[in-house]
C-alpha cells in the first residue's frame, strides 16, 4: 500500500483508495502492482471518470461488461469505488484465467476486448498495442492517461 502511495503520489491517490485497491486486488487474485497500474491507466485514480464511449469509474467498466459479470448492476452502482474495483478486477481475473495467466494478453484484452485479441491470435498476429507496458509504467508504450 505504501509503495502504491509513493509511486502514484502525483495523482493524489488517497490512503483509503490505495487500501481499497490493494485489498480488492488481493481478494481477486490480482497482483496489487498490476491493479494499481490498471487504475492509473484507466482513470488516473479518478472515480468520476467517464470515457467518451461510456466506460465508468476507476477501472473504466463498460456497463454491459459489468452486467455480464453481475447481472442487474446499475451505472450508479459502478460509481461506488468498491463496487467498481471489485467488478473491474473480477473481469481482469477472468481474462487472466482465459489467457492462462498471460498478463500481457489479459491486459491487452482488457483494453482492446477479448474478441479483438482472439481474432488477432487466430490470424497469427500479435494483438499487443502497448497497453500492458502502459499499465506497468514502461516507457515507449504509445498510450496517454485518461484524465476526464
Amino acid at each position: 500500500i505504501q509503495e502504491g502511495l509513493e509511486r502514484y503520489r502525483e495523482y493524489g491517490l488517497s490512503r483509503e483508495l490505495a487500501e481499497q485497491i490493494y485489498d480488492v486486488a488481493v481478494a481477486s487474485g490480482i497482483d496489487p502492482q498490476m491493479a494499481f497500474g490498471l487504475v492509473r491507466a484507466e482513470s488516473s485514480f479518478k472515480n468520476t471518470s467517464t470515457s467518451p464511449v461510456g466506460a465508468i469509474g476507476l477501472t473504466q467498466l463498460m456497463p454491459r461488461t459489468a452486467a455480464g459479470l453481475e447481472p442487474g448492476i446499475t451505472r450508479e452502482q459502478l460509481r461506488d469505488p468498491g463496487t467498481n474495483l471489485r467488478i473491474g478486477f473480477k473481469y481482469l481475473r477472468s481474462l487472466l484465467d482465459k489467457y492462462n495467466g498471460d498478463e500481457k494478453l489479459a491486459l491487452t484484452a482488457y483494453n482492446r476486448g477479448p474478441g479483438t485479441v482472439d481474432r488477432e491470435l487466430r490470424k497469427g498476429r500479435d494483438p499487443d498495442n502497448g497497453y500492458a507496458d502502459f499499465v506497468f509504467g514502461r516507457a515507449g508504450h504509445g498510450h496517454k492517461l485518461f484524465t476526464r
